[in-house]
């Protein structure tokens, strides 16, 4: 497995992989590898060549009072597990190579970013899409591997990728859980015992809207209103969203006639959480 931390140096190893025919996936990460990562991983193996999987913690994409300084970090750790899934190259730039002195331009999806985490994260967004087109310039992949647990950043680098006629193919893989049903995510960290224990209510509210689906029920606010009750009856939780949406453009829905994504946010303890179903899949 190649390590490579210059930019330039990625470059020319991507040119000399596509000029010598082979197929290249790009697994963008902020490390603090888990299961989820290495499905990723996998995935891409399947899809490619070579694999390119980049550890950036993105400066960009935290607000002023979230967690950039403690975002968990082990690149010890991190290359082990990609070098065990068979990952090709690991690509690991440092922020002042991304972000240079002088560096102003930003890439924004002004509609689908003022949804969801949009809302309470402004700006969260334009840093996604910056560094995420920053790294496809970089990697030059045929297609790029991203989870659908982070559904609005999937729908919002896909809209990114037509708009802007890249020719990259998106590739979205299912949430992957713990054992226990929680989404696997790099803060579940954060959560203590007791906080790990109330943060099981998410994948219990998206186990209940699809019972009142099933059942017959297509309301919106009946359904939510479920929903909340489950999350707040447990201790340590507040709700930032529990959303029912349009799968493409994250408008609100009042009533499920068709394919629908339910995404939560919700503070447990000091760890924001998310996760996402999608409710009448292919109606």
């Amino acid at each position: 497995m190649e390590i490579i931390d210059n930019i330039h140096e990625m470059q020319s190893r991507s040119e000399a992989l596509k000029m010598a025919g082979h197929s290249v996936a790009l697994v963008p990460t902020m490390g603090f590898f888990h299961e989820g990562h290495l499905e990723l991983m996998r995935v891409g193996k399947i899809h490619a060549d070579d694999l390119v999987v980049s550890i950036f913690v993105n400066p960009m994409q935290f607000g002023p009072s979230e967690d950039y300084a403690e975002y968990p970090r082990d690149m010890d750790s991190d290359l082990e597990k990609a070098e065990r899934v068979g990952t090709g190259i690991v690509f690991c730039p440092t922020a002042e190579q991304m972000y240079p002195d002088g560096f102003q331009t930003k890439i924004g999806a002004e509609k689908l970013s003022g949804r969801l985490c949009g809302i309470s994260r402004p700006g969260h967004f334009d840093g996604v899409l910056t560094v995420v087109a920053k790294l496809f310039h970089i990697t030059k992949p045929h297609l790029a591997i991203f989870g659908q647990k982070d559904y609005q950043q999937l729908t919002i680098i896909s809209r990114m990728v037509k708009d802007l006629n890249m020719d990259i193919r998106i590739v979205g893989v299912p949430v992957v859980r713990e054992p226990d049903g929680i989404a696997m995510s790099s803060r579940n960290s954060y959560l203590s015992p007791d906080e790990r224990k109330s943060a099981l209510c998410m994948k219990q509210s998206l186990d209940l809207a699809g019972e009142m689906y099933a059942r017959g029920e297509r309301r919106v606010p009946e359904m939510r209103a479920a929903l909340e009750r489950i999350i707040l009856d447990q201790p340590f939780t507040e709700i930032d969203y529990v959303s029912f949406c349009h799968p493409t453009t994250l408008e609100e829905v009042e009533v499920i006639d068709g394919e629908t994504v339910l995404a939560l946010a919700v503070m447990v303890g000091k760890t924001r959480l998310i996760d996402n179903c999608i409710i009448a899949k292919g109606q």
